[in-house]
């Protein structure tokens, strides 16, 4: 989605949309009707758009796209399934589900939060904010042919805030209830002093049928597969090793402005793999088609084979410019042995970046410093008058480091073991009450300082191993438990862990979703993106004022006010990030010559076989060839 080119802004409490022009009978007294809904400004499309400017209109259809996950979400993992119901905590739900439902509203690719009419055709917006009244298109069909309601999208919505994953449920935590009046008219009301994006949110989420569920639980983990609506069905698969998705041909859809020039193969597969290493020898030997190189030490040595040399395979580096997010060691201070953010800070002195970036990642990234890394919402310098003036009922209850310059992880030496920063880890960790004992580090409480990193694939063991060892010499006995993906969820899910991985980025506009990641509420709750636990008021706070910022100004200013509370609680060990996409994929596709902004990468949503598809068509099992 590119820069929201803005013309008259129309705001309405914390969201704003187009108005398009209709006949006064379709509203109510001041309800603005649109075909599309944002949370800033106005809309890039009109009303009677054909298509997104970016898509290639004419893509032929046909072919395989076969990939590996790069990306989850709720209840996914990238190294297997067990699971075809993604919407839920329970089980590992397989990748590639949300092709096969519609949803109310479809995302633009070139506008920053910019919907546009999916399943409906235009919504209706109260004056005040709180109630959407969304028109339903008489076309749309489940692939079983029964018709498409409001009534499925109010069960849709009403059984995700009850029995969804929980962070869904934590997101619709303003949304009151969807009532459908008729099949056309789908209700949706909010809660006063709503999050700007969770309009945006429901609009979103996948409808469900309400016949189908009336027959299965909801919140059961099943193999079965759930009545869809969207542009795919489930195909061939093996639990735990391959997904595929086939194309409907008469899909009710596939005309919309949202739809044209995307969804254009015939099947799109998703291939599981436990371990990077082998993932790699399995695309360079054809077992799938498309691969986004996450691993440096891959990216820099590994290209070198046949199909590489000889053209078959392609490489390509794609520019980044959405908001990077963290990645890095969370800490659990749930646990008493990391409440104290002198013990955290000692941690993350024991980790080297210069020195793991130049010998394991051949120097291809940078150091992450902020929960919204590579973006204006990251917090640079002093704080502004404007935000002095949002943390300032805090200060002698937070820091007064908050009211300097951010925090930033030390830079070392690049030697692999700085003394100087371990001698600065060494002394926050007595000053905390931490004592060495025997060459042991112990802690208040006389017990050895112990931690576990819990690790889900091999492929990350070579960044832990130099970190272990300088958290030896600190004297803190650490150790690397590789876990099943199975496990780690259920644990991760638990918070029973010391210290695990995260990557997570937000939009351009971030809202209510940063709720699951910070406020105090999701500290608590099993399965939310809130790792670290944090529970603390004043960032409870600044969440609270980003999601009320009702003009792109306050919410830059409120983000970097939260961002220094973050980043002062030491609640990560920060680890590093990269500004561009590294592809790799077998010369049989094409993709759009300017991809969205703010759609990453858009495959395979809107890429394309090359000229002769059926050379990449699936056997009757579903296996690429």
């Amino acid at each position: 989605m590119a820069q929201l080119n803005r013309r008259e802004v129309l705001v309405l409490g914390v969201g704003a949309l187009a108005a398009t022009h209709i006949t006064p009978a379709f509203a109510a007294e001041g309800e603005v009707v649109a075909h599309g809904m944002s949370a800033f400004g106005d809309l890039k499309y009109p009303a009677d758009f054909k298509h997104f400017d970016y898509v290639n209109p004419q893509a032929p259809k046909g072919g395989v796209f076969s990939t590996i996950p790069s990306v989850r979400a709720f209840n996914q993992s990238f190294q297997t399934f067990n699971s075809l119901n993604a919407y839920i905590l329970k089980g590992d739900g397989a990748q590639g589900m949300g092709l096969t439902f519609a949803s109310l509203m479809a995302r633009a690719g070139d506008e920053p939060d910019a919907m546009y009419g999916f399943a409906a055709s235009t919504v209706a917006i109260s004056a005040d904010g709180l109630s959407y009244r969304f028109t339903m298109r008489p076309e749309a069909r489940f692939h079983d042919g029964s018709k498409l309601t409001a009534k499925d999208a109010a069960f849709s919505l009403n059984i995700l805030k009850a029995k969804g994953h929980p962070i869904i449920t934590q997101q619709l935590r303003d949304f009151i209830e969807a009532k459908a009046t008729d099949d056309a008219t789908l209700v949706v009301t909010f809660k006063p002093k709503r999050g700007r994006d969770v309009p945006l949110f429901v609009a979103g989420l996948p409808i469900f049928s309400e016949a189908y569920y009336a027959k299965h639980p909801f919140d059961e983990s099943t193999m079965d597969v759930p009545l869809g609506s969207g542009p795919y069905k489930v195909g061939h698969l093996e639990s735990g090793r391959f997904i595929s998705f086939d194309r409907v041909k008469d899909w009710w859809g596939a005309k919309l402005p949202v739809s044209i020039g995307a969804n254009n193969f015939d099947t799109v597969r998703y291939e599981f793999y436990r371990d990077r290493d082998v993932a790699f020898e399995g695309f360079s030997g054809r077992s799938y088609l498309y691969r986004e190189e996450f691993t440096s030490r891959i990216w820099n040595t590994r290209y070198d084979f046949p199909a590489i040399r000889d053209g078959r395979v392609k490489r390509e580096q794609v520019p980044d410019e959405t908001p990077s997010g963290a990645q890095g060691w969370f800490i659990n201070t749930r646990r008493d042995k990391f409440k104290d953010p002198r013990v955290r800070e000692a941690i993350g002195c024991a980790f080297d970046f210069e020195w793991t970036n130049k010998t394991i990642m051949y120097g291809t990234y940078a150091r992450t410093v902020s929960p919204f890394q590579n973006s204006d919402m990251m917090a640079v310098g002093p704080p502004s008058p404007e935000e002095v003036a949002l943390l300032e009922p805090f200060r002698g209850k937070v820091p007064d480091e908050v009211f300097g310059a951010p925090f930033m992880p030390p830079a070392s030496d690049g030697s692999g073991q700085d003394r100087a920063l371990l001698r600065r880890g060494g002394q926050l960790l007595t000053e905390a009450g931490f004592v060495i004992k025997d060459r042991r580090r112990l802690t208040p409480s006389g017990e050895p300082f112990h931690i576990e990193f819990l690790l889900d694939e091999p492929a990350f063991q070579a960044h832990h191993m130099p970190f272990v060892k300088n958290l030896g010499t600190l004297g803190i006995e650490a150790t690397v438990r590789l876990v099943d993906p199975v496990q780690a969820r259920a644990r991760r899910d638990d918070f029973d862990f010391d210290m695990a991985i995260e990557r997570f980025s937000f939009s351009t506009v971030p809202g209510d979703a940063l709720r699951n990641f910070f406020a105090s509420p999701s500290a608590a709750t099993k399965g939310s993106n809130n790792l670290a636990g944090i529970a603390d008021p004043a960032i409870d706070a600044m969440v609270d004022q980003v999601i009320a910022a009702d003009t792109r100004a306050k919410l830059v200013v409120a983000a970097r006010a939260l961002d220094r509370l973050i980043r002062v609680g030491r609640y990560w060990v920060p680890q590093w990030y990269s500004s561009t996409h590294r592809l790799a994929y077998w010369d049989v596709f094409d993709h759009p010559a300017n991809l969205p902004k703010y759609a990453g990468v858009s495959a395979p949503d809107l890429w394309w076989a090359k000229s002769n598809p059926a050379a990449e068509r699936s056997d009757p099992k579903g296996e690429a060839k």
